[in-house]
């Protein structure tokens, strides 16, 4: 294997659960194993975590949060060497746009107003470090200024605006969207709509699920050249780490092939595809260099969190088979 670099380890903004857990519907015997997920994804090459939060009834969702703020309190209180960190909270909904809904349960959505907002919040405003909304609920940019006032970052996605509405919403406060093209609408050549806003803005990031089934690798192509402002995120669910086949989700099912998560429907619901494996992807789809592609995974996570850094603790390399691979350094052999 030919050496390329070491690291830090990854960062994942979007991922919705692992190991048979749900984020968003964590109970007593799911929210015991947090421990166990933690250790998992710091061998899967993560130093921290956003768990991620869809839409669901309310009361289940504050129960999750519950169980996260406990969780978040023991890792500050007794840190382990090998667990990724929780970083805070990743709220993806309930104040959705019903046309964009994807595969958030429509019952459950939630108008987009400051009241509704802050009785959502209560009590864990402070691990909520970023909300996924549809700015066009709320034009007068209310909610933004309030999640922006508490230091949240506001991500617009799941959302019908169009390219006006997301400028106003940039000027209110916007800084990030997520998964880059899915739920929301394409690129026009009349109206570059949310994303085209997003793209010509400084100060928009954009999340992207680099599987190569959210997002073709051309269009990933495509934005690569449009924008330096992008992170990868894995939007896995909670059959990540184990095998494809059928699984519970909330009062669904999920069919998982292949990495690709799908409701009866078909509708696409996320991956199992674990973070780093999309950096190998975005390197043997040509979209850009070894180096640039462990940096979407590494670095532009942090500077779009405006993280500190840590310490080198992966080491990367390129495989006979022309793959990217890496490993974990020994404690001993991080700096």
């Amino acid at each position: 294997m030919q050496f390329i670099c070491t690291s830090q380890g990854a960062i994942d903004l979007q991922i919705n659960g692992a190991l048979g857990v749900a984020f968003n519907n964590l109970q007593g015997d799911h929210a015991e194993k947090l421990p166990e997920i933690c250790r998992f994804l710091y061998q899967q090459g993560l130093d921290g975590f956003m768990p991620t939060l869809v839409t669901a009834p309310m009361e289940q969702l504050r129960r999750s949060l519950f169980y996260l703020a406990q969780a978040i309190a023991q890792q500050k209180q007794n840190p382990q060497p090998r667990e990724a960190q929780i970083l805070g909270i990743h709220l993806e909904g309930p104040f959705l746009h019903p046309d964009k809904r994807g595969a958030h349960p429509l019952p459950h959505l939630l108008p987009l107003d400051l009241e509704r907002l802050q009785q959502t919040l209560d009590g864990y405003i402070d691990i909520i470090k970023i909300v996924t909304l549809a700015p066009e609920l709320d034009p007068s940019g209310t909610t933004i200024k309030y999640l922006r006032d508490h230091q949240i970052i506001v991500s617009a996605a799941h959302s019908t605006a169009t390219a006006a509405q997301m400028q106003t919403a940039i000027a209110q406060g916007i800084t990030m969207i997520t998964h880059a093209f899915n739920a929301m609408p394409s690129l026009h050549h009349r109206d570059v709509g949310l994303l085209g806003a997003a793209i010509l803005s400084d100060q928009v990031w954009c999340g992207l699920i680099a599987d190569g089934v959210h997002v073709s690798a051309q269009m990933v192509k495509l934005l690569y050249r449009m924008t330096n402002k992008i992170f990868l995120v894995s939007d896995a669910l909670a059959p990540l780490g184990l095998a494809d086949g059928n699984y519970p989700w909330d009062d669904r099912s999920i069919t998982i092939k292949n990495g690709t998560a799908r409701l009866p429907d078909g509708t696409l619901s996320g991956t199992t595809v674990p973070l780093l494996d999309m950096v190998n992807n975005l390197y043997q789809w040509q979209i850009c260099s070894a180096e640039q592609a462990i940096n979407l995974a590494i670095v532009a996570p942090r500077m779009a969190m405006n993280m500190p850094s840590t310490s080198h603790r992966l080491a990367w390399y390129q495989a006979m088979t022309g793959d990217i691979v890496w490993k974990n350094l020994p404690p001993e052999h991080s700096k």
